[in-house]
């Protein structure tokens, strides 16, 4: 079975493909992984794929333990599940318990200056879900020192008490590279830290912890990336099945003769009779620029018949022009669709030829896109 959003599909120059069901079999099978309580990170719009429909079907799967950054983000998921523990990473901004009591959300607290105004809030007999503690072990970004989180805990009754701590936890700064000396340091940090909160739930292991050796799952892990499908052991196969595709048509075909230049500034020049194909996406759809491709410098590509055929020119705000020469005949055809991500163009590939990461690939996917929601 499967749904569209509001935007139909049949007038649409793109289509995002989002498959709920291996976004739940991803969560599945990281808890499975991990022995223990899995979370889910849905920030960014659940990375993309809209947190309304992805935190449904992973409550509905049984999660219930969500991560956000922003508070706006904690509101959406709140109205989805409203059994759930949703905790705000990005931490307590000034004035905004009310906020967090109205909707019963949780912050994760990283300095004094949150902690004495969260439990300052409390004092007052506001009704408030527990908060979380945040002790940075590497990432120098956000939370508190590690010194200052064990002397914390030394104290028993004072502002942690009074802060009502639910949670401790820190980030992880090189988990993907599992030979990075930053996990074991990080590891043995956050233990000490654990063991000075002995009667609170511990978290640490993000999506590329799980497949960190010698690193506990404590009560609870905060897998986010992997779970959209996402390789969380780059340079291996990629363990999570894949969550997204997207297709975009084919609104017009040319050929061109050697020696002309094509796209924006004429950045790319044919060294043949080409074959060229203009689909309907483009950076305003969240596609990078930086796919784009030019006599010099190599840039994304889009699979035609199962062909991979690269992009020419540069990437503009609403197309992108692609070299469909080598394309099987019949393949590439007005209206015709080609595919930007699925198949061989995983997230990695699509992120890797746009000079980036595939995390800002999925946290770009635009607005403009057809949402078909399958594996409901």
């Amino acid at each position: 079975m499967s749904t569209f959003d509001s935007t139909d599909a049949a007038t649409a120059g793109a289509i995002l493909t989002i498959d709920l069901g291996a976004l739940v079999a991803n969560w599945r099978a990281l808890g499975a992984r991990a022995g223990a309580e899995a979370g889910a990170v849905v920030k960014a719009n659940a990375y993309g794929i809209g947190i309304e429909p992805a935190v449904t079907a992973l409550a509905r799967a049984g999660c219930r333990s969500f991560f956000v950054a922003h508070l706006s983000e904690g509101i959406r998921v709140r109205s989805v599940a409203p059994d759930a523990a949703v905790y705000i990473l990005n931490g307590l901004l000034p004035d905004t318990c009310g906020v967090y009591a109205e909707h019963g959300l949780s912050p994760v607290l990283g300095s004094h200056e949150e902690l004495l105004e969260w439990a300052s809030f409390r004092q007052t007999g506001a009704q408030v879900r527990p908060a979380a503690l945040h002790v940075d072990t590497a990432m120098n970004r956000l939370g508190l020192w590690p010194g200052e989180g064990l002397n914390l805990a030394r104290e028993r009754s004072g502002v942690i008490a009074a802060a009502g701590i639910g949670l401790v936890m820190s980030h992880f700064a090189s988990s993907e590279d599992e030979a990075d000396p930053a996990n074991a340091r990080q590891i043995a940090a956050f233990a000490e830290i654990a063991a000075a909160f002995p009667d609170t739930p511990a978290s640490l292991k993000n999506s590329s912890g799980h497949f960190l050796k010698d690193c506990p799952s404590y009560q609870l892990t905060r897998p986010g990336y992997a779970l959209y499908g996402g390789n969380p052991t780059p340079g291996q196969a990629n363990p999570m099945q894949p969550v997204i595709g997207l297709e975009a048509r084919i609104i017009q075909l040319r050929e061109v003769e050697p020696g002309t230049q094509v796209g924006y500034n004429g950045r790319w020049t044919a060294k043949s009779r080409r074959k060229l194909a203009t689909i309907c996406l483009g950076y305003a759809d969240g596609y990078p620029r930086n796919a784009s491709w030019t006599d010099t410098v190599t840039g994304g590509s889009a699979l035609v018949g199962g062909v991979i055929c690269p992009f020419v020119g540069s990437v503009s705000m609403d197309l992108i022009i692609v070299d469909v020469t080598d394309a099987p005949a019949g393949a590439a055809v007005r209206g015709a669709s080609v595919t930007l991500i699925g198949g061989s163009l995983d997230i990695e590939t699509v992120g890797a030829g746009a000079k980036t990461v595939g995390y800002e690939i999925l946290t770009s996917l635009g607005r403009r896109y057809a949402r078909r929601y399958v594996g409901l």
